[in-house]
């Protein structure tokens, strides 16, 4: 062995000491830095799969919904939303049956999937949608109240416009004009000059109750 001198025995003497003390340590974190990142790897493989998955069921549930199949579109969603619950395609999955089940006039089913995507979409924008489009099943069914306690829930600004017009299509309905013409004033604020579409419907309804 080649001789060391004092400085070199004394960092081997250092590093020893802090081999003994840390070694095991450092091989251990090393170790389940290695188990996390093969796990990860792993739970993002498990993911492609489920998402490739739901991605198929809900191709399958689309199908059913363009038909008059009413049992199709309920075995194709009712699996979708149990087995892959988490993915996108759940709540969109969701969302298309519950408009299925809305033009036929089948408000019961059309609601408790609307309420699904409500109580567990990881979407907020889809949340904000299923309101509105709940909002618009309770106004058919005449439950004002109901709607317009929806319609007062925190929802992201780019529906601020369509919340306030169907708030005003609910005080139409329950014959308060003036309030209903400070929620279509208000919408026509936030439409914003690109959505001509939209401020053309609002103003149309504001100027039958005189503007």
């Amino acid at each position: 062995m080649a001789h060391l001198d004092l400085d070199e025995q004394e960092q081997l003497a250092q590093l020893k000491s802090w081999w003994a003390t840390y070694g095991n340590a450092l091989i251990m974190t090393l170790v389940l830095g290695s188990l996390a990142f093969s796990g990860w790897q792993g739970w993002r493989y498990w993911q492609d799969g489920q998402a490739a998955n739901a991605s198929n069921q809900f191709e399958v549930l689309s199908k059913a919904t363009q038909g008059t199949d009413t049992k199709a579109v309920r075995d194709a969603a009712g699996e979708l939303l149990e087995k892959y619950p988490r993915t996108v395609y759940a709540s969109m999955g969701a969302l298309s049956s519950a408009k299925y089940y809305f033009d036929k006039s089948d408000l019961k089913s059309a609601r408790a999937q609307l309420q699904w995507v409500i109580d567990n979409t990881q979407t907020e924008e889809f949340r904000d949608i299923a309101r509105l489009r709940m909002a618009n099943v309770l106004l058919d069914e005449k439950a004002h109240d109901e709607a317009l306690k929806l319609l007062q829930a925190q929802h992201g600004a780019a529906f601020e416009a369509q919340y306030a017009a169907l708030r005003g299509d609910v005080l139409v309905a329950k014959g308060q004009a003036a309030d209903a013409r400070s929620a279509y004033k208000f919408a026509l604020e936030k439409a914003g000059p690109k959505d001509r579409a939209a401020q053309e419907s609002i103003q149309m309804r504001l100027d039958a109750l005189g503007g």
